[in-house]
């Protein structure tokens, strides 16, 4: 800009969401210009560049990453405008200890949003969220890619991203084959969440730059499963937005950032691990979903955990070696390992004294881990670290409750057991269920070719446009319906094809509002005709085995909670009235 100042931002992050914000928001923003990235959660990070190849040419010395307790002298020394935070799995009372420290030495504090932060995908995306880390995603991410599979569909699995080497070499990645991990040099994080996937015969993308990371996974699949990481929202327009939420941690899921975001817009809640939780947890966590997202259909889980010897582990002292993140900033006093040792029968070896190095350092700074080892390993002298440690405990077996055989990174001479642990569903075929609309689409896109014209809000107002003499609006291949309808579910978070009996065709846009198309409204469309769908969106689904139940039964169950809530709200008022 000539005339006026550029405005200054400063991006708070973790390399992650903060470089996809920066990729597709701020790099070709004549407007603004970053000045510094910082760095939190993820040691190593700081002090480091975000390269001038990634920046692009407005950026030709890249972007430096600064330390986050730095904030108040680069706000001051940098003449920041705006900060911008942009990492997960924080307490929203830490972001906005951020925000007060932003708004005190004088700058605006921004979130940015997902209109403006999501792309939109030429292929349908299941995205695979959670409102805390360690929730279970990834086997939920499985769980999905084995239906689709199943289906004959070509799914390759894209990751949130995780890039602690170099930016430049890791700007698109495809994992293939464990050969290709070995050749990346990843990190145990990094291979805790690939390693599955690939095991399973699926390639997995990740990376820097989610645009061409978008434009390779969309070049050989039909459907893209997108697995989260931490509690962030996706980087791709889901046209299925699932959000895990864990009874282990009943109340979190309105307290953290921004996975309290993602369970308000996602269209399925899952509920995990119900065989391990206290049922008034799991109660708990389904009253809580019902108050943030009414909309929302409900999944019941399991998340059983099985070894593949367990009579080795009875009546042995036991090394519990748990995935980092999940015990660290999600907060989890313990994983899979510390739940087999439980079950089958073994003592747990409390790892604390003999820990070394950052091992010591993380436990000290995470008090709330129990007597388990988190498997942390950013860099090679946290894998010494760990080897070390290990070596020291004195025990008579390891194990392995990460979802990677670490004894193919470190060198562990005592017997290594590997917990394993997958999805079950309460009632099976309730995941596959949801991808209908998938199906759907694909039949749109099939009727559209034949041309038939789509019944939706966005084509009928191109025919007013193409009626009224205004030029035809030019679409390439890549324009499709599925992308069309990626964006359309941006701009209305609000509701969902599901409320229109999972009729894509139909206006189900404005189905919170005027309701014509909606189940039950003044219009009936074509594909309204499937039972399960009917249901789901009037919220008196039941299974195909279940009792017979009259309509007054089943909205009396449904509606119970709403008028349990209401009633609360009411006694709350009263209370401040009468003070």
């Amino acid at each position: 800009m000539s005339l006026a100042r550029r405005k200054r931002v400063l991006i708070l992050g973790a390399a992650g969401r903060d470089f996809h914000n920066f990729n597709v928001v701020y790099r070709e923003e004549p407007a603004t210009e970053v000045v510094a990235f910082t760095a939190a959660q993820i040691p190593g990070i700081a002090g480091r560049r975000y390269p001038a190849s990634l920046a692009g040419p407005r950026y030709r010395q890249g972007i430096p990453i600064e330390p986050e307790g730095d904030l108040e002298r680069l706000i001051r020394d940098l003449s920041v405008d705006e900060v911008v935070f942009a990492y997960s799995d924080v307490s929203h009372e830490d972001v906005m200890h951020l925000a007060s420290r932003t708004l005190a030495a004088g700058s605006d504090f921004a979130l940015l949003g997902p209109r403006r932060t999501m792309l939109a995908s030429s292929v349908p995306v299941v995205a695979v969220c959670a409102v805390r880390t360690g929730c279970g995603k990834s086997a939920v991410s499985r769980h999905f890619v084995r239906i689709l599979r199943e289906r004959r569909r070509r799914v390759v699995v894209v990751r949130h991203p995780m890039p602690y080497g170099d930016l430049v070499a890791a700007r698109v990645q495809r994992f293939a084959t464990l050969a290709d991990l070995d050749a990346a040099g990843v990190t145990i994080e990094e291979r805790e969440e690939y390693e599955p996937h690939i095991e399973a015969g699926c390639v997995v993308y990740a990376g820097v730059d989610y645009g061409a990371i978008l434009a390779r996974a969309q070049a050989e699949a039909d459907v893209i499963v997108w697995d989260g990481g931490n509690n962030d929202l996706p980087f791709f327009a889901p046209a299925l937005h699932v959000c895990l939420v864990d009874p282990h941690r009943p109340g979190h899921e309105s307290r953290h950032h921004p996975g309290e975001a993602n369970l308000r817009a996602a269209d399925v809640a899952v509920i995990v691990k119900e065989d391990s939780a206290p049922p008034a947890s799991v109660e708990a966590v389904r009253v809580a979903i019902r108050a943030l997202n009414p909309r929302a259909r409900i999944v019941d889980t399991r998340l059983p955990v099985t070894v593949d010897e367990p009579e080795r582990l009875a009546g042995r002292r036991v090394l519990a070696v748990e995935d980092g993140p999940t015990l660290t900033h999600g907060g989890l006093g313990a994983g899979a390992a510390a739940l087999a040792a439980r079950r089958y029968g073994a003592m747990l070896v409390d790892p604390r004294p003999y820990a070394r190095g950052d091992l010591r350092h993380a436990l000290e700074r995470y008090p709330a881990i129990g007597p388990v080892l988190p498997a942390l390993g950013y860099n090679r002298a946290q894998l010494a670290d760990l080897e070390a440690t290990i070596e020291a405990v004195p025990c008579d077996l390891v194990l392995l409750g990460t979802p990677i055989d670490l004894g193919r990174i470190i060198q562990v001479r005592r017997p290594l057991v590997r917990v394993r642990y997958e999805i079950e569903e309460v009632r099976p075929g309730s995941l596959e269920e949801l991808l209908v609309t998938i199906d759907r689409r694909d039949a749109m896109k099939a009727r559209s070719k034949k041309g038939r014209v789509s019944r939706s809000k966005p084509k009928r107002a191109r025919l007013r446009k193409q009626k009224q003499g205004a030029p035809r609006e030019p679409r390439s291949r890549q324009e499709s319906e599925t992308s069309e309808l990626g964006s359309e579910r941006l701009s209305h978070p609000e509701t969902s094809p599901i409320l229109t009996g999972g009729d894509v065709d139909a206006d189900w846009q404005r189905a919170t509002s005027s309701g014509e198309e909606a189940v039950g409204g003044s219009v009936a469309t074509p594909d309204q005709d499937v039972v399960d769908e009917l249901g789901r969106a009037l919220g008196v689904e039941q299974p195909a085995d279940a009792e017979v139940r009259t309509s007054e039964e089943m909205l009396r169950a449904r509606d119970r909670h709403y008028w349990h809530l209401e009633r609360e709200a009411a006694e709350r008022e009263k209370t401040k009235d009468g003070a």
